[in-house]
């Protein structure tokens, strides 16, 4: 029978040596004590590198978990409610508790989307109405980092509650349409509405900021006054 020259062989035998190239660079330097130094301070490197990778989520996680205790106690002064009437809160100052029962959702959102003021988990923007008031809420949050409080914002379903607890009231909304997805300079969403609307942004997808997960809910019941 005459053989078939287009079918792999598999009796060829595996070059001597090691495959892995970093093995190969090794064996290669094996007998040079700088290269050996190289190599080794390149590992450690490496690893220094993978821990904070590694470790950068869970620093986060426990500093906006300090964070958040804070701002539990502040939420029910007598101060943060007269600067919350005053619609004089200051940046990175308690302003609402968001709570998303069919997520296990609880934290506390502060005043403003800066860098610092998110490192609380979620942030309210400073453009859009008071919680609870007429014309569009809107507010940010970590998906993957401190705290990650809109990690599954993604499951989120026509109808599902949102309950926002303000220092002079509380009301909810109702989740008006499933999770959409739009570019991160696509600000239509933030526009003003006549309505009691409510709108949270967070990065899509996961560990990546390449675009925006969106949730828009509806006031229930009459909106406060502004």
């Amino acid at each position: 029978m005459t053989a078939n020259p287009h079918k792999f062989r598999t009796d060829a035998r595996e070059p001597a040596g090691p495959r892995d190239p970093m093995a190969r660079v090794a064996s290669g330097l094996g007998g040079r004590p700088w290269a050996r130094r190289l190599l080794t301070g390149l590992a450690a490197v490496m690893a220094l590198v993978a821990v904070g990778v590694l470790g950068y989520p869970v620093y986060t996680n426990l500093y906006q978990d300090r964070v958040q205790g804070g701002l539990d106690g502040q939420l029910a002064s007598p101060e943060l409610e007269q600067a919350y009437r005053s619609d004089d809160v200051a940046e990175g100052d308690s302003l609402t508790r968001l709570m998303i029962p069919s997520l296990d959702v609880d934290v506390i959102v502060v005043e403003g989307t800066t860098a610092s003021a998110l490192r609380a988990g979620a942030g309210h923007y400073p453009e859009s109405p008071l919680p609870c008031e007429i014309g569009n809420v809107a507010i940010a949050g970590h998906r993957t980092t401190y705290g990650r409080p809109f990690h599954n914002l993604d499951l989120l379903s026509t109808g599902d509650k949102i309950i926002l607890q303000t220092p002079v009231g509380t009301c909810t909304y109702s989740v008006n349409k499933d999770p959409f997805v739009v570019e991160p300079n696509d600000f239509s969403v933030l526009d003003r509405t006549p309505t009691g609307t409510l709108t949270l942004t967070t990065c899509h997808p996961k560990n990546s900021a390449a675009q925006r997960l969106i949730v828009q809910a509806d006031l229930e019941g009459p909106a406060a006054a502004a």
